[in-house]
This record gives C-alpha cells, structure tokens and sequence, in this order.
C-alpha cells in the first residue's frame, strides 16, 4: 500500500522516501538533465528542434527504453556521417553511455537497436529535413541571391542497396542484367539551393522511371517568383508551361532532339532569339489529361546560344531556353555564368554520395531505405548549416569552403564540445573556435582545371559475377582466362 499524505502531498516523499524508480526510468531523467546525450546531439543539437525527439504520448516510441527515440535518432545520424560505422559500433557507443553511469550492463547484440531503427517514424525524419532546409532557406542573405530572386537547381542521380528479394521487388536491377548478377537501383531528383546548397526536397522512384516524371513530384515545392536551373533532360513544353504558370521562370538547356534555328524569330542579340513553341500534338507522357488541357497553345521562350572556351580544347556550343525575356534585365551573360553555375549541383551530390556513403545504401528492406535515405539528407544539410554559419560569420564566399573539411572539423570538434557541458562560456567559446576553423578550410581558387573522370589504381584482377553466385564456377587460378586465337 502506497504511503501518501492526503492533504500535503509534498510531504510525502519527505515522510515515507521516494518511490522506487526503474533503471530505465532514472537513465532516462539523467539524459533529461544532461542534453549531451551524445558528442554529435552536443554540436548540432541545436539546429533540429527537439520537439520531434520527443517520446511520443502513445503508440511504439511511448515505453521507456534503453533506444528511446532521440538516441536511436543520434545514433542513426552518427552511422549516416561515418559511413563504415557498422550497428555493432552504434551499439557499443550506447553501451559506453549506459556504464559510464554506474549502470548495469544489457545485451550487446544489435537486435534492439535494429528494432530501435525499424520504430522510427518516416514522418518525424521528414519534419526534421524540413525544418532544417527551411531554417537553411531563411538564413540566405539577399547578397546571395541571383538578382534578387531565388534559384534552384534540379538533378537526378542513381544509388544501389544491397540484393534482398524485397529490395528486387520494389527497386528492381537493370533489365540488361541477368537475376543475381546486379544490384536493386534507386533513381534520386533533387531540389537544391543554388545559394546555400541545401538539398530542400527529393524524389525517388525504381530506375525505368524517367527523371522529368520524378520532377513533377517537386513542383509543389517551388514557390512563386522561384527560378529553376537545370540540364536538358528536364527540358520540355509541358514542363516550362506548367512551371510558368506557377509563376516559375526557368533556365534550361535545350533538349538534343529539338531543333534550333537562330534564323527565326525576333532578335535580341547575337545568337540571341525570341521564339514561339507550339504545344506538341501529343500528350507528353506523365502529363495528366487535364494537365495537359490546362497548358497554353503556344509559349514564347527566349533562346541563346553561349559559348565554352577552354584553353587546349575544343570550343564547346551550348543553347539555352529561358522565360527570363528581358535582355535588359538579364543579359545573355548573365545567364550564361549563371547556367555555368548548375554544375555546383553534381559537387553536392558527390558530397552526399560519396562522402556521406550515399552511393551504396546498406539496409536490407525499402522501408529502411526510406529511413536511411532521409537521415542521409539530414546529415548533409548540418554540415551545410554549419558552414553556411561560419562563410556568414566571417564574410566569406560559401562556395569557397571545403565540405570535406568542415564534416571533419564537426566530427572530431563534437568530442571537445561534448566535455565542455555543463559550462556555456567554455563551450560556445570552443563553438566559435570550431566555425573559425571551418572558415580557414577554403577551396584553392582553380578557374579552367579539368581533369579526367578516369582510375589510377587498378582494381583487383578477379572474375565478373556473370551468373548467380550459387552457380558461378570459377577456375582455381585468380588471372582472366585469355581468349583463345
């Protein structure tokens, strides 16, 4: 029977001590009192609002666990930015927290922290990208801006993850690939800022999806007065007529099965025109019936030719389409640099492929990839929202910076941040530190460098996977067979 005092109740744990309270529980009131949970939560803690952290009312993620959903979340985060953390390693980090608190020990297998994984919800994951990209957004000052206006850049990649019959089904391999012999494919179109590079939104689909189809899916996220930089696949009639009445202008290069004559139309300049498209006979595919009855008959369109010279290289020769149509308010030039500009766009998905390990996803069923896949975008628009706060508080170009050295300033500088707690001078004094370094680590300015996309090293000299691996038969000795004469 419970000792309680009726009418002064707060005497009661005076009187008859305090009740007992679960491992858990007292674990949980501890990380409650003392934020830094982990290094990483101690220094980016403070860019994802942690109402999404929260455990919920009910439901999975409302019992008390050792995987409560803000650790599993930061220890999620921290595989995502160390891509050869395997679970094992996720769960002896949280191990080393729980003993470093006196308590006892629990199971190191990496089945709790899997199931911790699978609980997470897609939709809080999605709130957290959002309100990141958004305070990424807010945070672009009007100097960075392309004449005033927002512009965002559009692009399509594609990622494997490992060979699972669920995977196959839902993102299945290449059809040139015999079963066995290749890996699920997952085709990615992402919505970038030109100006802070944050990767805003993404929109994924199996790999026979065509990228302009997936690019439908983000017209919802452009707003009004927005300008949308791209390459020639997602140039199209029905894609600039539906973005124009949106209010979206565009800059695009020309489609390579249009044909272009500069001999026609009104002239604004050399290789400069003003043209009229007609609405194509057929119903592009993708484009709903009332879609496609809503686009004008006609759209007049102001085509340019630029340019590319490179020293030591052929002059290169590329046509623009834009709805941009004021030569006066946007030269030719301007749009050329600023078309130049779109290759910024395969750096940031480099970044997040390689870097962030992107290329090769590593869970086993695509509802996990879906988690996986959004972590990965979290994960880079820290780093972005880290330097685009140090290029800000010093002055700095933010193209200028190193994306690679700012993610190892904030992987090794979370540990020092993360023994300052408890001490708010000492540590935002160590955070200020931190962005000082991340502003030092600038790019070397090389205007016109190329270089091939070609391997040095030599891969291992083993056989092709040509047949499932069940029935490949491969001879004792490690070299090729040659071909016979």
């Amino acid at each position: 029977m419970p000792h309680t005092t009726r009418f002064f109740p707060a005497f009661g744990p005076l009187l008859f001590g305090r009740a007992p309270r679960s491992t858990v529980a007292l674990l949980h009131a501890q990380a409650a009192h003392d934020d830094a949970l982990s290094q990483l939560q101690t220094a980016c803690g403070a860019l994802i609002p942690p109402k999404h952290l929260a455990d919920a009312a009910h439901g999975p993620n409302s019992r008390q666990r050792v995987f409560s959903l803000s650790v599993t979340f930061w220890a999620f985060l921290a595989q995502v930015l160390a891509p050869d953390c395997a679970c094992r390693t996720s769960v002896r980090k949280v191990q080393a927290w729980w003993a470093a608190r006196g308590r006892p020990e629990f199971s190191p297998d990496t089945s709790a922290y899997c199931q911790a994984r699978a609980r997470l919800p897609l939709a809080t994951l999605a709130a957290v990208h959002d309100d990141l990209a958004d305070h990424l957004q807010r945070t672009v000052t009007t100097a960075q801006r392309w004449r005033g206006r927002t512009v965002k850049i559009v692009d399509g990649t594609n990622v494997s993850m490992p060979d699972t019959a669920a995977n196959q089904q839902t993102y299945p391999q290449q059809a040139s690939q015999q079963p066995g012999c290749g890996f699920p494919m997952l085709k990615l179109v992402g919505l970038f800022c030109l100006a802070s590079g944050a990767l805003l939104q993404i929109a994924r689909g199996p790999l026979h999806v065509h990228e302009s189809q997936l690019f439908r899916q983000l017209w919802a996220f452009l707003e009004h007065g927005d300008v949308v930089l791209s390459d020639r696949g997602f140039c199209s009639f029905a894609a600039i007529g539906s973005l124009l009445g949106r209010g979206v202008d565009c800059v695009m290069r020309v489609h390579q099965t249009r044909l272009t004559d500069f001999r026609r139309g009104k002239r604004l300049g050399p290789k400069d025109r003003l043209v009229v498209w007609q609405k194509p006979a057929q119903r592009t595919r993708g484009c709903s019936v009332g879609e496609w009855a809503a686009l004008p008959d006609s759209l007049t369109l102001r085509l340019l030719e630029i340019r590319v010279t490179v020293p030591g290289f052929r002059t290169r020769r590329v046509v623009l389409v834009t709805t941009l149509l004021d030569p006066v308010a946007n030269p030719a030039g301007a749009l050329g640099q600023l078309y130049f500009r779109r290759w910024t766009v395969e750096l940031h998905f480099r970044e997040i492929k390689i870097l962030l390990g992107l290329d090769v996803l590593r869970c086993r069923t695509p509802a996990m990839i879906h988690k996986e896949l959004c972590l990965h975008l979290i994960a880079y628009n820290l780093v972005r929202a880290l330097m685009q706060e140090a290029a800000q508080r010093h002055h700095l170009p933010l193209e200028r910076l190193s994306f690679k050295g700012s993610l190892d300033t904030m992987r090794e500088w979370a540990d020092v941040l993360h023994a300052a707690r408890g001490k708010p001078r000492k540590q935002a004094a160590l955070r200020r530190a931190m962005l000082t370094l991340i502003a030092r680590d600038q790019l070397p300015e090389r205007p016109g460098r190329t270089e091939p996309r070609a391997k040095k090293r030599r891969p291992k000299n083993y056989h092709l996977l040509t047949k499932p691996r069940h029935q490949m038969r491969v001879p004792p000795h490690r070299s090729r067979p040659r071909k016979s004469s």
